[in-house]
């Protein structure tokens, strides 16, 4: 399906973040090329919140949990590889029933307890 010229729908988001000392504030636009009427306004917010939780959910845990952004392997695969252990631990865990992968992750360092942390 391809639009008319001038037939593109769109939305903006602002998503406002105190965290008790400051305010931060994010706009995000949307624009798709469906047709409004494929596109209501409802489903554009469900997609951009499904967007966000993903954010949330899994890239804010490889990225503060495993601290991937402060990663200095860059070359080959191994960037990739590494991706995909962080997301077997993430994804692990998260199948034991673990919501916390911060604590699981702590209550791995003992070796010995590592089994009891997926009820194992």
């Amino acid at each position: 399906m391809s639009p008319a010229p001038g037939k593109l729908s769109g939305c903006v988001a602002t998503w406002v973040t105190w965290d008790g000392t400051w305010t931060s504030k994010e706009i995000v636009y949307g624009i798709t090329s469906l047709p409004a009427a494929l596109a209501p306004p409802a489903h554009l917010n469900h997609y951009e919140r499904t967007h966000r939780g993903v954010e949330n959910r899994l890239h804010w845990v490889r990225d503060v949990t495993f601290r991937e952004d402060n990663s200095q392997v860059r070359t080959g695969t191994a960037p990739r590889a590494l991706a995909g252990f962080r997301n077997l631990a993430i994804s692990t865990a998260r199948l034991a029933g673990r919501a916390d992968i911060a604590h699981a992750r702590r209550d791995l360092l003992d070796h010995n307890d590592a089994f009891a942390v997926y009820t194992i």
